[in-house]
């Protein structure tokens, strides 16, 4: 079996081909079908005739909060924090964007008029990440007080239509800083037109973290760390998954967040949980069939997720086709339909 370094997973790609904004109907993005022998350029809501009566397809439901807020040191130094999850009480874990570290036990002035005060890093002495403790409901000052957390490569601030856009239309549970961006792309109309040829839903939770976002910065594959996030699969929905498959029916899962939470609980066996699943190539897929999935970052594990997935091969040639083909890339930007190959 061939043996990959981050290196092969990179690509160039023209700065104009981000997205900066979404596309001006959530179905009218357009969508690369790399499910045939050569690839298909199509629009997104022509999705529907390419599925079948008795598919099922798996959303990933979590909501995003306005995670990111900004404050200030006593000394007047600005502080950005990025929250990552609420622990109980009001305690959240942060990433933190400042010019030097406080000590432990400082409070931050937050804009809005509550306070931050660091208790500490998570999840160990030495972790990525630092604990806070919030004056207030965690995520009642986020929706009050706090920003979209658009990612590192969009370069407007946040307005309203983000607020909007950077959502599904079906988002319910609290907890990501990062959206599940394959599924941006389904609206009402669609999910009714899926309906209407009897393709079934169901959905799990898994709240995307911020280092959805990082590249990977290790050669050797084996050595990258995989960041931490947390998920879970309802009964109902491993009861539909189970139907599918005894129907002859396909899963097919909206998204690499939806990838990563059913092939985590079919490789432990835990319904719920926290998720470091690395897929790369050579991974063996136990319960997805086919994926919808936006363009992701160079050198990224989601890019090393999609080649376990359909082939190596396979999708560095569609990538090469959406840059030739001028398609907009990442969070904003258009999607893939595949099928597996592994």
């Amino acid at each position: 079996m061939r043996t990959f370094t981050t290196g092969d997973f990179d690509f160039a790609l023209p700065p104009e081909l981000i997205a900066q904004h979404p596309a001006a109907e959530r179905s009218s993005s357009r969508l690369l079908d790399g499910t045939g022998a050569a690839p298909v350029d199509r629009i997104f809501r022509e999705l529907p005739a390419l599925l079948e009566a008795g598919d099922l397809l798996v959303f990933n439901d979590t909501k995003v909060v306005k995670a990111r807020l900004f404050g200030e040191k006593p000394t007047g130094g600005k502080v950005e924090l990025l929250i990552e999850r609420v622990l109980q009480g009001r305690e959240v874990v942060a990433h933190m964007k400042v010019s030097k570290k406080p000590l432990v036990g400082t409070t931050l002035a937050m804009v809005g008029g509550f306070s931050a005060t660091l208790q500490g890093r998570w999840p160990g002495d030495d972790g990525p990440l630092f604990r806070f403790s919030l004056s207030d409901e965690p995520y009642a000052l986020m929706e009050q007080h706090g920003h979209v957390p658009l990612p590192p490569y969009i370069e407007h601030g946040d307005s309203a239509q983000d607020v909007q856009r950077y959502q599904t239309v079906f988002a319910k549970n609290p907890g990501a800083v990062a959206a599940p961006t394959a599924a941006l792309h389904f609206d009402e109309a669609l999910l009714a037109q899926l309906e209407a040829r009897s393709v079934q839903r169901a959905s799990v939770t898994l709240h995307v973290g911020a280092g959805t976002f990082q590249p990977v910065k290790v050669d050797n594959i084996a050595d990258h760390t995989m960041h931490r996030e947390r998920y879970d699969v309802p009964a109902g929905t491993r009861l539909a998954i189970e139907e599918a498959h005894a129907r002859g029916g396909r899963v097919i899962a909206v998204g690499t967040t939806t990838v990563r939470t059913l092939e985590s609980w079919a490789a432990t066996g835990e319904t719920s949980g926290d998720t470091n699943i690395f897929i790369t190539p050579g991974f063996q897929f136990k319960v997805v069939d086919r994926l919808v999935t936006n363009f992701h970052l160079p050198r990224s594990t989601l890019m090393m997720l999609v080649s376990a997935f359909a082939g190596y091969d396979r999708i560095m040639d569609l990538y090469r086709h959406a840059i030739a083909r001028r398609y907009r890339f990442f969070s904003y930007g258009d999607a893939m339909l595949l099928d597996r190959t592994a």
